[in-house]
C-alpha cells in the first residue's frame, strides 16, 4: 500500500490538545508520512501543549498578532495555508474543532482539491451567532470535509440533518477524553499556594461573545461568590486577551482568596481541574473534560453545542446571569446531595480510544 501523506493543522491550545492523541498515533504507523502545521493563532498557549506531547510543527505560520479582527485573520491564514498545501501536496488534512483556523484549512484545501478531514464534527447550537465565529467555523468546515470524525451519536445526527452522506461520517469519541485519562493517571505541581482546607472553584472564561458587560457580570458574581463564602478560593488563569485581563484584574484583582494567573500549562490545568471542587467555564473544552473527573461545571452560556453533559445532569447552563451563577454555585457548595448528583464521574464524550478509531478509519478508506 502506497504511504498516505497527512497534514494535521493546529492553531490553538484546545486543538493541540485534542489533536495530539491523533498525531502521535498517527507517527506511529508506517504507512503514513505524518506532517504537523501550527498556524500559531493562540501563540504560547499552543506552544505549551505541543511541547508536553513532545510535537514539533514541520510548519509554523505564526499568525498571531495582538487582538487581531476576524477579517484579517481569516485572509493571512488562507493566503498562508495555500502556499503550505501546495508545497506538502498532501492526501489528506486533518484538524479538529471550530476555530478560524479549522475553517480557513477547510477552505483551502477545497480550493485545492484535497481531502479534509474534520476531526470533533458536527456539534451545533443551531444559533449561527452563538457561540460566534465558532458555529459558522463548524458548519462551514462540515459541508467542505470528505471524513467526519463526529464524537457522538448526537453529532453525527446534527450532520445527518444537514444532509451529510452518512458514509462519510464516523462515530469515534472525543480525542479529549484520550489526553486526559493518559494525562490524569500523573499528579503534577500547579505551582500556586492554594489552601487545601477551601473549596477551591477553577474559572475560566474568555470567549468572544461574552466580551464586554457579560464577562464583567461573570466577574461581578464570582467576587460577590467569594465574599459572601469563607470557604471558596477562587483560581482563574486569565486569558491574555486584553478583552478579559482587563476587566479580569479591575473586578477580581487584590482579593486574598481569588489568585488570578497567568494561563496554566497543560499537564497544570488537568490538576488544577482534579483538585477543583467545582469548576465554572465557558470552554467547550471544559465541558467535555470535567465530567470525566466527576467534577460538576456550571457553563457560562446560555446554549452549548455539547448537549449530552447536560442531559446526563452534569453540566448546567447559567449564562452569566449575576443571581443564577450564585444560587447554583451556593447550592453546590452547601447541599452535598445535589453535589453528588453532579459529581457522577460520568463520561459522555468517550472511552480514551478515539485517535486509534480515527488512525483506522484514515487507513482503510480511500481519501
Amino acid at each position: 500500500m502506497k504511504n498516505k501523506r497527512v497534514l494535521c493543522v493546529v492553531g490553538t491550545r484546545p486543538e493541540a490538545i485534542k489533536m495530539a492523541p491523533v498525531i502521535l498515533a498517527l507517527q506511529k504507523q508506517e504507512w503514513a508520512d505524518v506532517q504537523v502545521l501550527a498556524t500559531a493563532q493562540h501563540r504560547q498557549m499552543l506552544d505549551q501543549v505541543l511541547a508536553v506531547f513532545g510535537i514539533v510543527p514541520d510548519y509554523d505560520l505564526d499568525i498571531m498578532r495582538s487582538n487581531q479582527g476576524l477579517t484579517e485573520l481569516t485572509a493571512r491564514l488562507l493566503v498562508a495555508l495555500d502556499k503550505i498545501l501546495a508545497k506538502a501536496s498532501p492526501d489528506i488534512v486533518l484538524a479538529q474543532g471550530d476555530t478560524t483556523t479549522v475553517m480557513t484549512t477547510s477552505l483551502a484545501c477545497f480550493y485545492r482539491q484535497i481531502s479534509f478531514g474534520h476531526v470533533e464534527a458536527g456539534l451545533r447550537t443551531g444559533n449561527i451567532y452563538n457561540p460566534f465565529p465558532e458555529e459558522m467555523n463548524r458548519v462551514v468546515a462540515s459541508h467542505l470535509s470528505a471524513m467526519h470524525f463526529a464524537p457522538t451519536t448526537s453529532a453525527k445526527e446534527n450532520l445527518l440533518r444537514e444532509n451529510i452522506s452518512a458514509d462519510c461520517v464516523y462515530v469515534t469519541g472525543n480525542t479529549v477524553i484520550d489526553a486526559l485519562l493518559e494525562t490524569a493517571r500523573q499528579d503534577f505541581a500547579i505551582g500556586i499556594d492554594l489552601d487545601a482546607a477551601k473549596q477551591l472553584i477553577l474559572l475560566t472564561s474568555h470567549r468572544r461573545e461574552n466580551f464586554g458587560a457579560p464577562m464583567r457580570d461573570t466577574f461581578t458574581a464570582m467576587l460577590e461568590l467569594v465574599e459572601r463564602n469563607d470557604t471558596v478560593e477562587l483560581l482563574y488563569p486569565v486569558h491574555p486577551n486584553p478583552n478579559v485581563t482587563r476587566p479580569a484584574y479591575e473586578i477580581l484583582g487584590g482579593h486574598s482568596r481569588i489568585h488570578l494567573v497567568e494561563p496554566l500549562g497543560y499537564t497544570q490545568f488537568v490538576q488544577a481541574m482534579k483538585q477543583a471542587y467545582l469548576i465554572i467555564s465557558d470552554s467547550g473544552g471544559v465541558q467535555e473534560e470535567a465530567p470525566a473527573l466527576g467534577k460538576p461545571v456550571l457553563v457560562l452560556r446560555e446554549e452549548t453545542e455539547r448537549p449530552e453533559a447536560v442531559a446526563a445532569g452534569v453540566v448546567r447552563l447559567v449564562g452569566t446571569n449575576q443571581s443564577l451563577i450564585i444560587s447554583e454555585a451556593e447550592k453546590l457548595l452547601t447541599d452535598k446531595e445535589y453535589y453528588r448528583s453532579m459529581a457522577r464521574g460520568v463520561s459522555p464524550y468517550g472511552d480514551g480510544k478515539a485517535a486509534a478509531r480515527i488512525v483506522s478509519i484514515i487507513k482503510n478508506r480511500d481519501c
